[in-house]
């Protein structure tokens, strides 16, 4: 773990990191959403998720800084990271996952594309990242936001002519989400689902922000990420016991897609890529990593393409590539403003030496 620190902390190692959270967070939601329609209880997968991240992230987190002198943890920081514990492993999980039990993937990915957005007005909010509106470089920040969603939309949205490609061919399509249009907002289940799916990529925009602002004060990232896997445990035991105590048969693991939605969202998400996000975020700001969530509007219809020969459709592929015209703008913005702040502040600091002598 700590020469994986390292290398995420070179030049252009950021990039491949957040392309990998997003790849693995692309599995999950078809892993997942096929475990919850095998009856899979929402709280009872987020408190068993939870157990194996724990079980997982422990013995790296105590290896990984036995010979480094830690951080003081002030009682305010301890209250941070139990807030963003609740958050992150017990409100999200929670509400997004029992929320995609009454609606199609297509329409939570669509909702989770929002979070870009949000994340730049909280970030903007808090000041964790410098706006200037006069500044070229800025624009293209929000531009490329601003693109970057309204790409993930036509891709969620807009159907157009359907492309037929080899690996595709022969199938009907059987095993296929159903569109967003099939939503029904009038009946109640469908109603709450979206609800709680919306209350997830608020409350998801909210956590990437108070993660930043707990690794500044207590820059331990492994440490961080097991303290909220315990959080996830004793809280999500108590939301899962009120859920489902008179429902036992949720309790049991079958060796099936339940099993494997349970380890890999335990191992791959909450422990190995929760991580990665933390070193990301880090180097990088929140503002750069929620970027790249559009990006898992393309790989969900890539994997599924692939996985269960889902037919893709014209409106799908003009997304794509405006998604990631969107992120190539954002990021250039980004970078255009890291270059004229190093070169500002070489001169403040000079300023500032001369005043003192």
């Amino acid at each position: 773990m700590k020469k994986l620190n390292e290398v995420l902390k070179k030049k252009g190692k950021a990039y491949l990191g957040v392309i990998v959270v997003r790849v693995f967070a692309s599995g999950l939601i078809v892993i997942a959403k096929v475990a919850l329609n095998h009856g899979m209880s929402p709280q009872v997968y987020s408190l068993y998720r939870y157990f194996v991240a724990s079980i997982v992230v422990a013995p790296f987190s105590f290896l990984s800084y036995r010979k480094r002198q830690r951080p003081h943890m002030s009682w305010c920081t301890f209250a941070k990271i139990l807030l963003l514990g609740s958050v992150e492993s017990v409100v999200i999980t929670n509400t997004y996952f029992t929320g995609l039990k009454y609606v199609t993937p297509t329409f939570s990915i669509a909702m989770s594309n929002a979070v870009p957005a949000l994340s730049f007005f909280f970030a903007s909010l808090f000041r964790m990242e410098k706006i200037d509106v006069i500044r070229f470089s800025s624009q293209a920040k929000i531009l490329g936001t601003a693109v970057s969603v309204g790409g993930a939309m036509i891709m969620t949205f807009v159907e157009g002519p359907k492309l037929r490609f080899p690996w595709t061919n022969g199938h009907n399509n059987l095993h296929s989400y159903p569109s967003t249009s099939s939503i029904n907002v009038n009946n109640e289940d469908s109603f709450k689902g979206i609800i709680l799916v919306t209350i997830s990529c608020l409350c998801a925009s909210v956590s990437c922000i108070l993660q930043a602002i707990v690794l500044k004060s207590y820059p331990m990232g492994l440490i961080v990420t097991f303290m909220v896997c315990i959080v996830g445990v004793v809280e999500g035991a108590v939301v899962a016991l009120t859920m489902e105590w008179n429902n036992p048969s949720v309790w049991s693991i079958h060796f099936d897609f339940q099993l494997l939605a349970i380890l890999y969202a335990g191992i791959i998400i909450s422990g190995f890529s929760y991580y990665i996000q933390g070193v990301v975020m880090e180097e990088k700001g929140p503002v750069f990593l929620t970027a790249f969530f559009p990006l898992t509007t393309v790989m969900v219809a890539i994997i599924s393409s692939f996985a269960i020969s889902e037919i893709l459709s014209l409106g799908k592929v003009v997304g794509a590539m405006v998604i990631i015209a969107g992120l190539y703008l954002f990021l250039w913005g980004k970078t255009k403003d890291q270059v004229i702040d190093n070169a500002v502040r070489p001169m403040d600091d000079a300023a500032t030496t001369t005043e003192d002598s």
